[in-house]
């Protein structure tokens, strides 16, 4: 994939700017905006989820600080100021991120933060971020705690990918409609922690309302996260009655368990949906079992590779050039989170005339709606501060002519269909039937 990754803070800087940069009236020495971006550089996320966002991170800072990106984001830097990505690990917990980002913020001065892969990690740092009033981009993160609980009323926190419930809603839509009959009781195997709860607790209730007839285990696996040994959760769901296996792992703990569950034949036995299962389809390869549902949270990686929109385009192609495999979702997902960054310090600088505050970029990002990859996205839930998009479905199947894994069978659920109404909790719409929903 990539050559071996220094642990110490990788300093991604745009092309270099001699001399002055014209700003309105005067003249001023040329100026960076200073991005930290949180990402698994060590340890079992590293490798399927960690790097790959860092990629996508260095391929789109330089798309914008070049200009080579397509219209509308053409022009150079966030309000024509180059941009420095601040890269540095994720690993290591909650307590030592919120060190982390405090340094970036008070000892780097960084002027935003976009990035975080763990669900933890932005469980720990939310309330720092609106501490410390830097705006925050998060960028992979599903847990819908983030703004049902734990920041009701954000003003510097946003996230630029759906949630766990849209995920596991449109996970559920897609089993009701293609697998009629062919399920009789569904069980899972998710991480222990905030990611793994919800993502098994949403899509539980979603099968509730649309496969009322399907019963769920009482006695579903959560193993500890990272903890790469599967054995007796293996064991536990050969032996159950439900045929249907759920399971949100992601990173390093979904490759154990598809190596170790391949090795008992288990993928033959039971249906699976795996809910971000394309992050690691193509680094197995031929070793990630066809005839799988897996989801990317949205729409990227595998979802998208032959989608011709521009910016799209652009992405597939100087990716694959960079890093010679295709890009996955996390590099999609850290890439939209620096687009909406340009379009916030973009749209926030022609509104003001000059070079925009911070309080001038959330404005204009909050409630936004922006070009992203293949379309328009809405910062449409959590008053503004959450994206809404839509969230796709197919199945896996190996292509010899691409010699890469591909979906078959994709069905597209729109942003209405698999999100509750704004202002409304994520499982108080589950548990009332969903009621609102735009399919």
């Amino acid at each position: 994939m990539t050559s071996a990754i220094s642990t110490s803070t990788v300093r991604l800087v745009g092309v270099a700017v001699a001399g002055a940069l014209a700003l309105s009236a005067g003249a001023a020495l040329a100026q960076t905006v200073k991005i930290g971006t949180p990402t698994f550089l060590t340890g079992a996320a590293a490798p399927a989820f960690g790097i790959p966002a860092k990629n996508g991170v260095e391929l789109i800072v330089r798309g914008i600080n070049n200009g080579e990106l397509p219209a509308p984001y053409n022009t150079k830097g966030f309000a024509g100021r180059q941009v420095e990505a601040l890269i540095y690990d994720e690993a290591g917990g909650g307590t030592k991120q919120v060190t982390e980002m405090r340094n970036k913020v008070q000892k780097d001065n960084v002027d935003a933060i976009i990035g975080i892969i763990s669900s933890g990690t932005c469980a720990a740092t939310t309330a720092l971020s609106e501490e410390l009033k830097v705006l925050t981009i998060q960028t992979v993160c599903g847990t819908t705690r983030v703004f049902e609980e734990l920041n009701k009323d954000p003003k510097y926190v946003f996230r630029t990918i759906n949630t766990a419930t849209a995920n596991n809603v449109s996970a559920a839509r897609y089993i009701a409609a293609k697998m009629k009959g062919k399920v009789k009781g569904i069980t899972g195997i998710n991480q222990n922690y905030a990611w793994g709860q919800d993502s098994w607790r949403d899509f539980r209730l979603a099968m509730a309302t649309l496969m009322p007839d399907v019963t769920a285990t009482k006695k579903p696996q959560f193993p500890k996260i990272f903890s790469g040994q599967y054995g007796t959760e293996i064991s536990a769901l050969s032996r159950a009655k439900e045929n249907l296996v759920h399971s949100s792992f992601w990173g390093g703990d979904l490759e154990a368990f598809i190596g170790q569950s391949s090795a008992r034949g288990l993928f033959k036995r039971k249906l699976f949906v795996l809910t971000v299962g394309e992050t690691v389809a193509y680094r197995l390869g031929k070793k990630f079992p066809q005839g799988i549902m897996v989801g990317t949270r949205g729409p990227y990686g595998m979802y998208v590779a032959n989608d011709p929109s521009p910016i799209n385009a652009w992405f597939q192609k100087e990716y694959r050039k960079a890093y010679g495999e295709p890009p996955s979702q996390p590099s999609y997902q850290y890439a939209q989170g620096y687009l909406a960054g340009k379009f916030a310090y973009d749209d926030a600088a022609k509104k003001a005339g000059k070079f925009p505050t911070t309080e001038q970029v959330i404005a204009s990002l909050t409630g936004a709606t922006f070009p992203s990859f293949v379309g328009n996205v809405t910062m449409g839930l959590s008053k503004g501060h959450q994206i809404v998009t839509d969230d796709r479905w197919g199945v896996t199947v190996w292509d010899d002519k691409k010699g890469e894994m591909v979906l078959e069978d994709v069905v597209i659920f729109p942003p209405g269909c698999v999100n509750p109404p704004n202002g409304v909790k994520s499982a108080d719409w589950l548990k009332g039937g969903m009621k609102g929903a735009k399919c």
